[in-house]
């Protein structure tokens, strides 16, 4: 069965994490360009990457494309955005066949959407640049076009309607917060107007962290209820705590890009996270920029029984903790209580920086929003 007829059989689906971000950290992509050029530089790094999502419960296998121009790769890269797609394609598509996931191809906003998005050629304009990076999607026949990553409302419709064309399932998400897009737009709105665009699957993508990502959550599925309209909800939060973070999200903290970890969520919190957005009523649960393929592992683990299975990764996992709890049936204090997964579950992880902040200012032209326990 295809994602849309898996979704409507009650299926949980789950996708993978983060690709740009874990990339750099391992050395094969340059922060500040973020582009993909390590699919023909480093295929096995970014295959391994993907079979460890799969291993980890990942049902879904996204391409690790990007623009639909040449336009942001380091200095010194000779490759072409279609050399660099076509690999990226390729790599996936190995994958899945491995591992039997489903291949998500995806487009994200479009540079020219704030120069055109007043005139009256502003949609065909868009829609001809995100054409341009749908092409290798098309010609490779990937299972699902996701459009992601978008933060006005406006160009996601646009964007949606190109996608439809395509007579493939399409999945929108939007990086927004609970203030909602770059023109004021709630975030009941985007998923209304998301809805009314035609897409089947509709969430949120990225920018924010779990507990911002669970509020924003809140706001889509109330407004679509009072609608009476019934989308499959989709979420994919930053893997990183972000109640301090501007509308425009973890980009306008002063530890983005370089100084983020300690802000990096657990494998609790990321499977307390995937119960609540289960409990909202998501149904196709994954990660962005942050997430390891633990962190999907823990969400797989905490949705189990929900989806009958265990990853194939949970055969290195302590996840029923019978280890720990062994060694606190010994007697050793420094297991006492480990062998209870309400210990994890209910823990405030502390910092071990006695001297830092819990909050920082968050920099940029737009407000801040107003900090929460997470």
């Amino acid at each position: 069965m295809g994602i849309l007829e898996r979704l409507d059989a009650g299926e949980v689906i789950l996708g993978d994490g983060s690709y740009v971000n874990t990339l750099e950290k391992r050395g094969y992509v340059k922060a500040g360009n973020y582009t993909p050029e390590s699919s023909i530089e480093h295929p096995q790094a970014v295959e391994q990457l993907a079979q460890e999502f799969a291993r980890a419960g990942a049902d879904i296998t996204q391409t690790f494309t990007f623009y639909s121009r040449d336009v942001g790769t380091p200095e010194g890269c000779t490759l072409t955005c279609q050399q660099i797609n076509q690999a990226s394609c390729d790599i996936a598509f190995r994958v899945a066949r491995d591992k039997g996931t489903i291949v998500a191809g995806g487009i994200v906003q479009s540079g020219v959407f704030k120069l055109v998005k007043d005139k009256p050629e502003g949609k065909a304009e868009v829609q001809k640049e995100l054409q341009e990076g749908l092409e290798v999607l098309i010609q490779n026949n990937v299972d699902l076009i996701l459009v992601e990553y978008f933060h006005n409302i406006r160009e996601m419709e646009w964007a949606i309607d190109l996608a439809l064309r395509y007579n493939k399932p399409v999945a929108a998400t939007m990086c927004i917060g609970p203030q909602g897009d770059g023109e004021g737009y709630t975030p009941g709105e985007c998923a209304v107007r998301m809805a009314k665009a035609g897409a089947p699957i509709i969430g949120t993508n990225c920018l924010f962290g779990p507990k911002r990502n669970l509020e924003t959550l809140r706001l889509m599925k109330e407004a679509l209820d009072r609608e009476g309209l019934k989308p499959h909800l989709m979420a994919q939060p930053l893997g990183y705590h972000t109640p301090d973070a501007a509308r425009y999200g973890w980009i306008t903290l002063d530890e983005f890009p370089f100084a983020m970890e300690p802000r990096l969520v657990t494998r609790w919190e990321a499977a307390r996270w995937a119960r609540e957005a289960y409990t909202i009523g998501a149904r196709v649960l994954g990660g962005c920029c942050g997430w390891e393929p633990y962190h999907i592992r823990a969400v797989a683990e905490e949705l189990a029984e929900e989806r009958g299975r265990f990853p194939e990764g949970s055969e290195k996992s302590d996840f029923d903790l019978k280890t720990l709890k062994k060694k606190a049936d010994l007697g050793r204090p420094d297991f006492a209580g480990k062998g209870d997964k309400s210990f994890w579950w209910d823990m405030e992880p502390t910092t071990g920086r006695p001297w830092a902040k819990p909050l920082g200012k968050a920099r940029g032209i737009d407000e801040t929003i107003a900090p929460t326990s997470e």
